[in-house]
């Protein structure tokens, strides 16, 4: 990937010192071709900062494509005087700039609803099976904590008693007055968090699926806050060898719902803060992460007129979340 990212900004580089030379040239405004290639690199450099682009969505074979059509404009300044003609060339080039980026934006759109679609069946299905699974040993279970009974072992009874209960809290915690879609989300994540040795909290005083936002919604902004936060405290634990702790808070008041989630995270750096949730490509994680799902979140939020708020302190990671529940 990042050999793609480099030979494409080195092309772009190249091909936009060429045009915006010949166009200087039918202008009258004679630059030394060092400063022209000093002032597109800038350009370009500003742009790879703060473009978000997903050039694997196009492909090699597309993006070759797109790139062979601008290196051919060139041959047409060879064949034709200089004139406004130039300048002609220089819009397609731009134009054809243009189609990549929005062409290779609405496929990489396509390719998350895809995989989301496909994540959201996985989780359904995975939080019923669950429910199905202890529905049918659920006879069972009564059944064996009845025999321990009537043999007079009730300690025996008691920890049995207590391990089925933590079983059945893990489900219930997750499924109880949600849409399915929005169980399978929260099931999954809180069997991802115990997995990896995080404690999980949901402190819901109403259903999270009460929020007015679609499903495919719901899922983006749970799915990334929830996910954020384990990546978070598992870089944590490794720091400080202490399990990290997670907890989500949903409730209303006055006319708001109010979505709350706080982990466990190292040091975040000032530059990586101040960029959260705005821009693409800030990220607290290491590693091959590109910052996409912050800001997914903030879209949302922004979207739905909502608000959004984050605190970094002590070692704790707070993100706050208002979404007015009449718009």
């Amino acid at each position: 990937m990042l050999k793609q990212y480099i030979i494409y900004w080195g092309m772009i580089t190249l091909l936009g010192i060429v045009h915006v030379q010949e166009l200087l040239s039918i202008l009258s405004v004679p630059l030394p071709f060092y400063i022209t290639s000093v002032l597109i690199i800038v350009i370009v450099y500003f742009l790879w900062r703060k473009l978000p682009l997903w050039l694997s969505d196009l492909g090699v074979k597309w993006n070759g494509t797109l790139l062979l059509m601008q290196a051919l404009l060139l041959l047409i300044y060879a064949s034709v005087e200089p004139s406004w003609v130039y300048f002609g060339l220089f819009m397609i080039f731009i134009g054809i700039e243009v189609v990549r980026i929005v062409w290779a934006k609405q496929l990489a759109a396509f390719s998350r609803k895809v995989q989301q679609f496909e994540e959201q069946s996985l989780q359904v299905n995975e939080t019923f099976r669950q429910v199905r699974s202890e529905r049918h040993d659920f006879l069972k279970h009564v059944s064996a904590i009845h025999f321990l009974l009537e043999n007079d072992k009730v300690l025996e009874a008691k920890t049995y008693l207590d391990g089925l209960v933590d079983g059945y809290e893990e489900t219930n915690l997750s499924i109880k007055g949600e849409r399915g879609i929005v169980a399978g989300v929260l099931h999954q994540m809180y069997r991802r968090a115990k997995a990896g040795g995080i404690a999980i909290v949901y402190d819901f005083e109403i259903p999270l699926s009460s929020l007015p936002l679609s499903d495919q919604y719901m899922v983006t902004l749970i799915g990334n806050l929830l996910s954020n936060s384990i990546d978070a405290c598992e870089e944590w634990q490794k720091s400080s060898d202490t399990s990290g702790m997670i907890t989500m808070q949903f409730y209303k008041r006055a006319g708001l719902y109010v979505l709350i989630c706080k982990n466990h995270s190292g040091i975040i750096p000032t530059d990586i803060v101040d960029g959260l949730y705005q821009v693409y490509g800030k990220t607290t994680k290491n590693g091959d992460h590109e910052g996409l799902g912050t800001k997914l979140i903030h879209d949302i939020v922004k979207d739905n007129q909502g608000y959004l708020d984050f605190v970094y302190k002590n070692q704790e990671f707070t993100v706050k979340i208002k979404i007015p529940s009449i718009r």
